[in-house]
C-alpha cells in the first residue's frame, strides 16, 4: 500500500512540473523550458554586430527589457518586445531611451516603478558626469518622465544596475569613475528620498571586486557576478536578520564563459543571465532552472 501511495505521489508531482512547464512555454512563448543546464534564450534579439547585455522581465512577464551595445562598449541603449497573443512584438526602443546612454533597468517588485542607471545630465552641481539611478513611475497606466534617484554621498561615483526590495532597499553596484573599487552598496528609501549608501557586508570573503547585482524582493539572496579573469557568478543568503552570509560560486554548468548581468524570475526558479568573454565580442542570454541552487 506505501509503495502505492509513494507512486502516485511521483506520479502526481510529475504531472505537475509538466503542467508547469507547459504554462511557462506558453506564458515566455518557447519551445522549451531548461533544467538544471543553462539554454539560449531568444538569441535572435541581437542585432548584427551589437553586445546583448542586462535583460529583464516585468513582474508579470509580459514584458521583456533588453540592453544593446555597440563592440566597444559603447552606445548602450535599452529595447523592448511585449508579449502579444501569439509570441512576441517586434523589439523597439524602450519609453525611456534616450540620446544618453540607458543600463541595468529592473522593476520594483509591485511593477509599479522602473529603475535604470543612465548617463544623461542630472542638471545639479557637484553631481559629476557619469552613470547614475534614474526612475519613472506608473501612474494611472502611463510612466512618467524619469526623474534622478540622488543618493547624497555617492554624488562622484559611478552607480549603476539597480534592484528594489520589498523593504524600500535599492541595491546597485558603486565605483569610481574608472571603475575601479567597484562593489555593491545599498540605500534606504525614505518617503522621496533616500538615504546615504553602504557598502553590503558578507561573512567570510576576502577583498572581492562585485557588480551587477540580484536581489530577491524578499531579500532571501543576493547574486553577483564578481570581477576576476573573467565574470563569475555568485550567490549569497541572508540569515533573516540582515547578515548576508558566505558567497557561493554557482555551478560550473552556469559558470563556464564569463557571467553577469544576473536576473531570476518572481517565482525564483529561472535565472537569467549574459555569458560571453570581454574578447569573445559574442555574447548572448542564457536561462536555467536554479531551484537546487536556492535550497
Amino acid at each position: 500500500m506505501k509503495k502505492i501511495i509513494t507512486i502516485l505521489y511521483i506520479f502526481i508531482a510529475l504531472m505537475s512540473c509538466r503542467k508547469e512547464n507547459q504554462n511557462l512555454k506558453m506564458l515566455l512563448a518557447t519551445d522549451e523550458v531548461p533544467k538544471d543546464i543553462p539554454i539560449d534564450f531568444k538569441y535572435g534579439l541581437i542585432p548584427e554586430n551589437k553586445l546583448i547585455h542586462k535583460g529583464a522581465f516585468s513582474p508579470n512577464l509580459q514584458e521583456y527589457y533588453y540592453t544593446i551595445s555597440d563592440k566597444n562598449f559603447d552606445n548602450f541603449d535599452v529595447h523592448v518586445i511585449k508579449k502579444l497573443e501569439k509570441g512576441w512584438s517586434e523589439p523597439e526602443k524602450a519609453f525611456f531611451d534616450s540620446d544618453h546612454n540607458e543600463h541595468g533597468m529592473s522593476f520594483s517588485p509591485d511593477g509599479k516603478v522602473l529603475y535604470f542607471s543612465s548617463t544623461r545630465p542630472v542638471g545639479i552641481e557637484k553631481v559629476l558626469s557619469t552613470w547614475h539611478i534614474w526612475k519613472s513611475e506608473k501612474v494611472n497606466g502611463k510612466w512618467t518622465s524619469p526623474t534622478f534617484v540622488d543618493i547624497p554621498n555617492l554624488r562622484d561615483k559611478l552607480v549603476s544596475h539597480p534592484v528594489m526590495t520589498n523593504n524600500g532597499n535599492l541595491f546597485f553596484h558603486v565605483s569610481n569613475l574608472d571603475y575601479s573599487e567597484m562593489d555593491i552598496y545599498y540605500s534606504k528609501e525614505e518617503g522621496s528620498h533616500f538615504r546615504d549608501a553602504e557598502k553590503v557586508s558578507f561573512s567570510n570573503i576576502e577583498d572581492q571586486r562585485k557588480c551587477t547585482p540580484y536581489v530577491s524582493p524578499n531579500e532571501d539572496f543576493l547574486i553577483y557576478a564578481a570581477i576576476g579573469s573573467q565574470l563569475d557568478l555568485y550567490i549569497s543568503f541572508n540569515d533573516g536578520k540582515g547578515n548576508w552570509g558566505e558567497p557561493k560560486k554557482l555551478n560550473d554548468r552556469i559558470n563556464d564563459s564569463g557571467q553577469g548581468n544576473p536576473y531570476v524570475t518572481p517565482d525564483n526558479k529561472y535565472l537569467f543571465f549574459t555569458i560571453g568573454k570581454h574578447e569573445d565580442k559574442n555574447w548572448k542570454v542564457k536561462w536555467v532552472n536554479i531551484e537546487n541552487e536556492l535550497r
